[in-house]
């Protein structure tokens, strides 16, 4: 008679079958998750220079070599970090003239200009060398965000702007004076900029920075927030910010629902070439569903087409639910 496996055995053997075949996958599971949050936390890691003073041997020793780079150095904001108690945030060796930002120096001395024997720039990463630049800039508001900033999550480092030896702008040691600078990679805004009817940024009377903020934040396109939270434009333009008694409700989505921010070739920069065209648009259906259509007798052939030549107060009125009068 055949020898028969009872019940309970076969379910044991399973259960250490699917335990030995599970046991891999969770582990290179665990691994994968492991290396991935290393990799994460590496992104943008915090630069802590060394404290032992003797790593160090000052800008006076850098400088029997790198006497170009020096001179240049001695007449740019940094060179206050070589001026004993000019810092009085940041103490130390490491915090002062070239090895506060290249790290210390005497390995690379010792091992005759060894370049692997100290932090380059050109090699490194856009997270490590703007580690390094954020090591003492970080505490400013301006630059506070940088670290998820859309530049840097697109490889765009400190270094691609700025250039601390050889800028070309004495004003924040720019290679370039902006909007040029920007347009070096933004060149769809460049274009937007050269429409008839633009911000006037080319010609001087703004900057993108008025705008954006290059080193990040929290909205979208890096804006920066007017006075009050709210948009940037009302900065400039602060007739049209209210509070009103009867607001636009368009306002809420914000000025770009009409307006293109750059540049149109419609007067006032708005998105569509007729008035009525922009406003139907929202005002298209039942009242009951969004904003109230337009109403029957509005014949669009005619002189209707220029809706505010009776809603003059489109962005809001304090007298009029219909804006006819500010």
């Amino acid at each position: 008679m055949p020898n028969r496996i009872s019940l309970p055995v076969i379910s044991g053997l399973l259960l250490s079958l699917i335990v030995v075949a599970v046991s891999p996958l969770a582990a290179g599971d665990k691994k994968h998750t492991t290396q991935q949050s290393k990799s994460s936390a590496g992104k943008f890691a915090k630069y802590d220079p060394p404290t032992d003073a003797s790593l160090y041997v000052g800008s006076e020793t850098c400088k029997t070599c790198h006497e170009e780079i020096s001179s240049r150095f001695e007449h740019t904001p940094h060179f206050t970090t070589a001026m004993p108690g000019k810092l009085a945030a940041h103490e130390g060796a490491g915090w002062e003239g070239c090895e506060a930002c290249h790290g210390p120096g005497k390995a690379h001395v010792d091992g005759g200009g060894d370049k692997t024997k100290i932090f380059t720039f050109r090699e490194a990463s856009p997270a490590e060398t703007s580690a390094r630049c954020l090591g003492c800039h970080q505490n400013s508001q301006e630059h506070n965000n940088y670290g998820r900033s859309a530049h840097l999550e697109s490889g765009v480092a400190c270094i691609d702007c700025h250039d601390p030896h050889h800028s070309k702008e004495k004003e924040f040691l720019l290679k370039e004076a902006a909007p040029q600078l920007c347009y070096r990679c933004h060149l769809d805004v460049r274009a937007e900029f050269a429409r008839p009817f633009h911000h006037r940024v080319n010609e001087g009377l703004l900057q993108c920075g008025d705008c954006h903020n290059p080193h990040g934040g929290f909205l979208a396109h890096q804006l920066r927030r007017a006075h009050g939270y709210d948009e940037v434009c009302y900065e400039c333009h602060a007739d049209k910010q209210g509070p009103f008694v009867y607001q636009h409700e368009a306002k809420i989505e914000g000025c770009t629902v009409c307006h293109s921010p750059h540049g149109s070739t419609n007067q006032r920069m708005l998105k569509q070439n007729q008035v009525n065209l922009l406003c139907i648009s929202c005002h298209s259906l039942n009242a009951s569903v969004g904003p109230s259509a337009t109403p029957s007798f509005h014949d669009q052939s005619t002189k209707y087409q220029a809706c505010t030549l009776c809603h003059v107060a489109i962005h809001g009125s304090n007298t009029s639910p219909v804006f006819f009068t500010p």
